[in-house]
């Protein structure tokens, strides 16, 4: 994969707490990991020494600077895993760049070694956990929310609708935005396009939600959006909502169809 005489960036790192372990210490360390590098034959490039800092974050000054300098090594090459992150989602992400940019990572305790090709394979395993996590963790919060929406008239944690505003959690009716609400379905109903409301209402002076121009696009989510007719969507389940309703919901079916 490289060269047999990888260049080697040895990073160490302690925190306060650390400080008080035995065998913890950053030249402890140091020197058992200069011992590896001598016994694989690589050539130790840098040392990089970060004292009183924690693993679970990379704001770390010799951290930072290692990974500016990647240009310099080949293989990154610590005592142990927790002595570079303590944080899953870190590491992960370090492992990333790292293989993004054809470099290699070696944990001399935990013979963690992506130099070889049994370590590249550990490493796609962790990888794919990590992604697995990721994915189930995602899938929860998706069920729950489902759930939320199957069971719950109240709002599901959007932001709060064009005519509507959120207050104590509950949606309440902002009555100057409620009316133009009301006019958009008027004018569509009268047989104007989504195009043309947009550019009568910009032209009116009257601003959107973000107080800008408004596009084709607005139009259409306030014309096919069921909150305005008393009614909360999420991931296809339409329920009934506690919010107080801007049009009936015929006015609604109108343009939409039956609500289901």
């Amino acid at each position: 994969m490289h060269s047999e005489q990888l260049r080697v960036a040895i990073y160490t790192r302690v925190s306060t707490e650390d400080q008080a372990r035995d065998g913890f210490s950053l030249d402890a360390q140091e020197k058992r990991l200069k011992a590896y590098s001598a016994v694989r034959g690589w050539e130790v490039v840098d040392i990089y020494r970060d004292e009183g800092y924690s693993g679970r974050t990379v704001a770390r000054p010799e951290y930072q600077r290692m990974f500016s300098e990647m240009d310099r090594w080949d293989v990154v090459l610590v005592l142990k895993m927790d002595r570079i992150h303590r944080n899953s989602v870190n590491f992960t992400h370090m492992m990333e760049v790292l293989k993004d940019n054809g470099k290699d990572f070696n944990s001399m305790m935990e013979k963690f070694d992506s130099t070889t090709a049994m370590g590249r394979f550990v490493m796609d395993i962790v990888e794919r956990m990590a992604q697995l996590e990721s994915e189930q963790i995602g899938e929860r919060v998706k069920i729950g929310m489902t759930r939320k929406a199957e069971t719950s008239s109240g709002p599901m944690g959007s932001p709060d609708p064009y005519g509507y505003t959120y207050a104590g959690g509950k949606l309440v009716v902002v009555e100057d935005e409620a009316r133009i609400v009301r006019r958009i379905f008027d004018m569509y109903m009268d047989g104007r396009t989504m195009e043309n409301i947009a550019a009568a209402l910009t032209n009116a002076n009257i601003p959107s939600k973000k107080g800008g121009a408004w596009s084709r696009q607005a139009v259409c989510n306030i014309l096919h959006n069921p909150i305005y007719a008393g009614y909360m969507r999420w991931d296809g389940i339409v329920r009934p909502g506690t919010q107080t309703a801007i049009i009936p919901v015929e006015t609604f079916e109108s343009v939409n169809g039956p609500i289901s």
